[in-house]
């Protein structure tokens, strides 16, 4: 370790050593690749202690939960010590030892972590859209919602909130239409039920309050080692939609939040996107132009976005072409698909006249890679073959007992355990069902006892209770029932569907404000 970087990886005789990543290059984004099993995830787990031991956060996922043991040093007597040392001697680091690294986990369903939250006004209807695999006209009504909630002050701060907006969306279609082009009630109920089947993946555990603090992630401990926030996805990857969109929604807060910083000389936070060909699939392409944006200008916020996939293939070239760090663990070539990925792999490396990129990527062994690290002025270096450095903390998971105690010692205990539970959209929309009903109650009493006049007074009391006091679209000349109000209606299916399933129960905007003008 030095101040200007750390070693990542070297070897002897057939291997250039050693191989740095230097600090004020790790914000120039990476891709770590290969086939499973070749040592992505060690590599990873490497690449968290060089960059926490600098005082650099990191935020990564735990996916098959054996990232974990970066919170426990290492085991002189394990079946892996020599191999180790003999490695960071082979390498050439002679101070090797074993050492934990702070660690602070972070769970969506709060069970093996801290709670992670996030409100929808927050995530924003781009994202959502993505979230509940919604189609442009279905994406063009969760706007308009969320345009109406706006102008109607309407908070929108957990998943009953999301339903109750719904809900009134589709009571107030006729309304929305005339003010925001044509709002189909059953658009709406598609909606709603989409929020149900996020519901059971565990959604409403993610949109909440207390809404996660970039601070109680980009922190350090007393020694001044960087925090590794360690998001646990073993069972989060089984919603692969929650999963990719959270951490977008992360990157976004972090995109919009940090202050401009041009070119430090370390980051401020290095982002894993493990699993990264999740955030690709099938995504529109509105939404991945503004990925690429982001992995453009998110550098010069100190932050750095590593790619930690099977393939370079699995990323669009636009987001490929601005990864400056590269480390290519071995691919297999038994297809004509996988020669394709072979050979699209190799061309991406600077070549090296000492040997055949696309043979070492097939060659190297678990442990090893081709590597690329950015250099002198900030260009690639020749691409080299390495063994990767041994980890200095626990290799595999821990335990459940020693997971206890280091989410009782950590700095953010009893943060974010407690719920929040504020006034807003679904309770003031519940208020208002209740006054309409009322009002509409009276007033037909009124006419009853006048013989007459409903009509007028209905009329007004729907235009009070509609979405910017936005006229309904019938004519006086068509009678009207008492109760027939849209305020009546909207009153009476809300309370219905509060008594549900779906009514009881479903920092800013979307990548920033690169979203905010769609």
């Amino acid at each position: 370790m030095d101040e200007d970087g750390f070693i990542m990886g070297g070897g002897g005789p057939g291997y250039h050593s050693p191989q740095h990543l230097l600090y004020r290059f790790a914000n120039r984004h990476g891709l770590v690749a290969g086939a499973t099993g070749t040592g992505k995830t060690v590599t990873m787990q490497v690449l968290a202690e060089g960059l926490s031991a600098a005082g650099v956060s990191v935020f990564m996922a735990d996916v098959k939960g054996d990232v974990a043991g970066v919170a426990m040093p290492g085991d002189p007597g394990g079946r892996l010590h020599e191999a180790f040392m003999k490695r960071a001697e082979t390498i050439g680091i002679p101070d090797f030892t074993y050492g934990a690294f702070p660690t602070v986990f972070w769970d969506i369903w709060g069970r093996q972590g801290h709670p992670i939250r996030a409100t929808p006004m927050e995530m924003g209807p781009l994202l959502l859209a993505r979230l509940l695999e919604l189609n442009e006209a279905q994406e063009g009504v969760l706007n308009v919602a969320f345009r109406a909630a706006d102008e109607e002050g309407l908070p929108i701060l957990d998943m009953k909130d999301l339903q109750a907006l719904m809900i009134w969306t589709a009571e107030n279609a006729r309304a929305l239409s005339s003010r925001y082009g044509y709002v189909a009630p059953s658009t709406a109920a598609i909606i709603q039920r989409r929020l149900l089947v996020l519901e059971a993946q565990g959604g409403d555990l993610f949109f909440g309050e207390p809404a996660l603090d970039l601070s109680d992630m980009i922190a350090a401990d007393a020694q001044g080692r960087g925090r590794i926030n360690l998001l646990v996805a073993d069972g989060l990857i089984n919603a692969p939609r929650l999963y990719a969109t959270m951490l977008l929604w992360l990157l976004s807060e972090l995109f919009e939040t940090l202050p401009e910083v041009g070119n430090p000389d370390r980051p401020k936070l290095v982002f894993f996107f493990d699993e990264a060909h999740l955030l690709f699939n099938g995504a529109p392409r509105a939404l991945v132009e503004k990925v690429e944006q982001v992995a453009r200008l998110i550098r010069s916020k100190g932050v750095g976005v590593w790619f930690v996939t099977q393939s370079p293939g699995d990323l669009p070239a636009t987001v490929l072409g601005q990864l400056g760090n590269r480390i290519q663990h071995a691919l297999r070539a038994f297809t004509a698909t996988d020669q394709r990925h072979l050979k699209l792999a190799a061309e991406s490396y600077r070549p090296n006249p000492a040997f055949d990129t696309a043979e070492a990527i097939r060659d190297v062994g678990t442990g090893e890679a081709v590597v690329s690290l950015m250099e002198g002025r900030g260009s690639p270096a020749m691409v080299e073959r390495v063994l990767i450095r041994p980890p200095q903390s626990r290799l595999g998971p821990i335990t459940d007992g020693e997971r206890a105690t280091l989410m009782a010692a950590s700095p953010l205990a009893g943060r974010y355990d407690t719920a929040i539970d504020r006034d807003s959209a679904h309770e003031m929309l519940a208020r208002r069902a209740e006054a309409a009903a009322r009002e509409a109650a009276q007033e037909g009493g009124a006419a009853a006892n006048t013989g007459g006049g409903t009509d007028e007074r209905e009329f007004n009391s729907a235009r009070r209770y509609s979405p910017g006091g936005v006229r309904p679209a019938r004519s006086f000349k068509t009678p009207a029932r008492r109760g027939d109000s849209v305020a009546d209606a909207f009153a009476k299916s809300f309370a219905r569907q509060l008594g549900t399933r779906s009514g009881a129960a479903v920092a800013r905007g979307v990548l920033g404000g690169l979203f905010r003008g769609r």
